[in-house]
């Protein structure tokens, strides 16, 4: 059971790549100068406030925009431990799988959770609590295969992991 525990960054509907990290940031593309670009354009205070473990929370087809893989790695560089949204662009979302990101489709949650809000998730059965509030919701849980994935990482690790035990 993995659990992970977190205060809210809130955003709203259709926050694209571009916002996520800014195209004028991918000539350094290092985690470090990509984590202290995150979202910047739409909160220029993100990075001051964020905290290692905690959850961005936005709205309908969050990620949208170019297919860049650079926006998920961005937010997990800047120690976001899972994104929760109404919806995610699929791409967005396969790029996050493949990086190790858990990211949750939970519209009630996006729709009610507000800033500063302390959440609590348990990826293993998709439970999402909001302490704050006091509510309880239900993700769809990830199937066994793509936990694995986020377990080791993101696919690269996962797939190297396999290779070095001949599974």
């Amino acid at each position: 059971m993995i659990l992970l525990k977190g205060h809210v960054h809130k955003y709203g509907d259709h926050i694209d790549t571009d916002v996520i990290i800014p195209a004028r940031e991918l000539n350094d593309p290092s985690y470090a100068n990509l984590a202290a670009h995150c979202m910047e354009d739409i909160d220029p205070d993100f990075v001051h406030r964020v905290q290692s473990g905690d959850i961005i929370v936005g709205g309908v087809n969050f990620g949208c925009g170019s297919s860049r893989e650079h926006a998920p790695i961005a937010i997990k560089a800047a120690g976001i431990s899972c994104v929760i949204a109404a919806n995610f662009a699929r791409i967005f979302y396969r790029n996050a799988i493949n990086i190790g990101l858990p990211v949750l489709e939970c519209p009630l949650a996006a729709v009610e959770a507000k800033a500063s809000d302390r959440f609590e998730i348990n990826l293993a059965d998709g439970q999402i609590h909001n302490i704050t509030q006091g509510k309880r919701y239900t993700a769809v849980p990830f199937p066994p295969f793509m936990q694995n994935i986020i377990n080791a990482g993101g696919l690269v690790n996962y797939i190297k992991v396999q290779l070095s035990t001949g599974a």
